[in-house]
């Protein structure tokens, strides 16, 4: 009987879904399930500036503007702001920009907002373990928010990334910087930043501020779209510098304090971070348009709607991949990338490049979604090696045979499973000034056939080699072969078949290659010194502009000779004066005909032979709606809906308890036993009589 009762209670139990890793009070709920595998450092916007960390900071606070959701080109909108500013000449010279906010925006409940709680005492500081088990309150808004967070660029308590950068621009920043460092001389004492005037920032009214640039810089209002410049009132920065509060992680870099779509409420970077909808969120519309295609991808399907739709976004310590896809798969994720080990389990690339989502995956109604990121990696030349680099005809050959010989397209299928795009200029895509199709490809290493770009043959490449100098990649002066250097970073013993390939790229035109792996530290003072010859290194965008992109090459951000980014140290007088044309311009199709010739440039000289673009690869279960990359900006939670009714409904389908092997494990042990207890049975019964 009692066996009987354990298989009734087993097949009771049949319904409920066993490996659920939330709570059971979480079920129906209105939250979004995501996971991260890095512990953000930084939660400070003066300090923060990595995407792991972005994926936080950008659903709290609000700079003044943001990027368009769906639209590409990349664009600026207002956020907080009632329009993106544009820069107006001063009258002492440099420009001006003006930025007005929205009235009546709120901050997210914080205890920061409540004046008692400026003089706790240590002991009860100490009881806490998190700072919202304080009474909390908000206040409204203003102007002086953001010009305090400007000023904290410069605190010599800070380290921002971007002060050496903002001190050239910004005007008395520098002076500021330097000001506060010889002020701060007690640090026990929170330095409040009011007492202390910025020169090139001024208050207009509680809604308006300016700030003002030495000279003209239009790339400045990117700047605004990030959590650098975005609100920070003075009370948080105060709170938090009570005795006690760093003891118990209480900072601003654990717990942000912001007027955006959500609230940062539990901080367990080892395990869990959490965030919820911010009650004192003022509302913001779903966007009306987007790209073509957007509308039938179901991108519009809100429009117009209030936004933030989902009320809490659960993020979950994943430090293996693996775990991570099994319980995306079963549903307990609601998005996921692609692990390099379970690509092929995803994803199908035909011989053409189309890629497919896998049968598995369509049948499970999982969705892919691809877009190119803003960063291109490159095989750089040192416009100062004797034997690649300079302006000669001889070199400039040598680099274009290079060019055509190294099969971008095989090391992208090889290496990359596909999740790449071969780079013909150095834009990245979605970026104001790159051309589409035809115009798109670089002639010196492709032709366009057959509706695409194909790569040149290695028999011109060969001939390109041998009018260099180098016929059957030998000195036709000396006989000797031609051996040239890459630097690379090693990275262990799976760098080998990466290294076989470089080699195999060069030996196809008959040229030998030696390679020089070492560690970063290492690298970077050969590139310092501009003692490389050919090397790998790649760029992510800071913002959406071809300058971004094009000062990689421009003479006087030289690496070896002025510690610049351009570490071809790659020097054309044509190229530059084009530069300083097009840096401060407006997007205009004049600004389009500069960019043209200056790529047209960049493809005949080859200071970088080749690269390619990564494509992201993103999957997400239908049930998860308004999806799309933003390579631009992190603050896309707000945007996402989650239909709760069918994820739970496909959850339980997925994870069915697979319930007959026990019973039927439990059915031998029962039908095995029965013998023996027959047999016991009957000796009990001899010896009673």
């Amino acid at each position: 009987m009692r066996a009987l009762l354990v298989l009734a209670i087993l097949a009771g139990g049949c319904a409920d879904v066993w490996n659920d890793p939330y709570p059971a009070s979480d079920r129906g709920k209105n939250i979004l399930y995501s996971a991260f595998t890095e512990r953000p450092k930084h939660l400070d916007p003066v300090q923060s500036y990595t995407e792991d960390e972005a994926r936080f900071t950008q659903q709290v606070y609000e700079p003044p503007l943001q990027y368009d959701y769906l639209r590409r080109p990349y664009a600026l909108v207002p956020l907080t702001a009632l329009e993106v500013p544009k820069a107006v000449p001063a009258r002492g010279g440099g420009v001006v920009y003006t930025i007005r906010i929205r009235r009546g925006i709120r901050y997210q409940p914080h205890p920061a907002f409540v004046p008692e709680n400026h003089a706790l005492a240590r002991e009860r500081i100490e009881r806490l373990d998190s700072p919202y088990q304080l009474p909390t309150g908000t206040r409204e808004l203003l102007a002086d928010d953001y010009i305090y967070e400007i000023k904290r660029l410069a605190s010599p308590r800070l380290h921002s990334p971007i002060l050496g950068l903002m001190a050239e621009k910004i005007v008395g920043l520098a002076a500021f910087a330097e000001r506060l460092r010889k002020f701060d001389t007690r640090r026990q004492d929170w330095l409040d930043l009011r007492k202390h005037r910025l020169e090139g920032v001024e208050k207009v009214d509680d809604y308006t501020y300016r700030v003002h640039l030495k000279e003209p810089y239009p790339q400045f209002v990117y700047w605004l779209a990030m959590p650098f410049f975005a609100p920070l009132p003075w009370e948080a920065e105060k709170f938090f510098h009570q005795p006690g509060m760093a003891e118990k992680n209480f900072t601003l870099d654990w717990w942000p304090v912001g007027t955006g779509a959500y609230m940062l409420t539990q901080n367990d970077p080892n395990a869990k971070m959490v965030l919820e909808r911010n009650p004192n969120f003022r509302g913001e519309p779903y966007p009306a348009e987007g790209e073509p295609g957007d509308a039938a991808a179901g991108l519009l399907a809100e429009a117009g709607k209030t936004m933030p739709f989902i009320d809490t976004v659960v993020f979950s310590r994943e430090k293996e991949s693996i775990p991570y896809w099994n319980k995306f798969l079963q549903g307990y994720y609601d998005a996921s990338g692609i692990p390099g080990d379970t690509f092929d389990q995803a994803v199908r690339v035909a011989v053409g490049g189309e890629v497919s989502l896998t049968p598995e995956m369509q049948a499970k109604g999982i969705q892919l979604r691809t877009s190119p990121d803003t960063t291109i990696l490159y095989l750089g030349v040192n416009w100062l090696d004797d034997v690649v680099g300079g302006a000669s005809d001889r070199a400039r050959k040598l680099r274009q045979a290079i060019a055509i010989a190294v099969d971008w397209e095989e090391y992208i299928s090889i290496f990359l499973n596909g999740r790449g795009v071969v780079a013909h200029d150095p834009l990245a895509p979605g970026i104001f000034g790159q051309r589409t199709g035809r115009e798109s490809i670089n002639p010196v290493t492709h032709v366009w056939k057959d509706g695409r770009a194909q790569r040149r043959s290695v028999e011109e490449a060969r001939a390109l080699l041998a009018a260099a100098g180098y016929p059957d990649g030998r000195s036709a002066q000396t006989g000797e072969p031609l051996v040239l250097y890459l630097d690379t970073v090693g990275r262990g013993p799976g760098d080998k078949p990466r290294f076989d390939w470089w080699r195999r790229q060069f030996a196809r035109i008959a040229v030998q290659l030696e390679i020089r792996d070492t560690d970063w530290n290492r690298f970077q003072e050969k590139i310092r010194k501009g003692s490389q010859q050919l090397y790998i290194l790649g760029w992510n965008a800071d913002y959406p502009d071809p300058e971004n992109f094009l000062f990689l090459l421009h003479g006087a951000q030289s690496r070896a000779r002025s510690q610049g980014e351009n570490t071809s140290n790659y020097v054309n007088p044509e190229f530059d004066a084009l530069f300083e044309r097009m840096k401060a311009m407006p997007s205009t199709p004049e600004r389009q005909r500069i960019i043209d010739r200056m790529v047209a440039l960049y493809r005949h000289d080859a200071p970088w032979v080749g690269g390619f673009h990564p494509v992201t690869y993103g999957l997400s279960h239908a049930w998860m709606l308004n999806g799309k990359p933003n390579n631009m900006a992190r603050n896309n939670l707000k945007y996402l809906r989650v239909d709760v009714d069918r994820r739970a409904a496909l959850r339980a389908a997925w994870n069915r308890p697979v319930l007959w092997p026990a019973l039927l494990i439990l059915a031998v042990l029962v039908i095995g036993s029965v013998p023996a207890v027959v047999s016991y049975r009957r000796r009990e019964r001899m010896a009673a009589r």
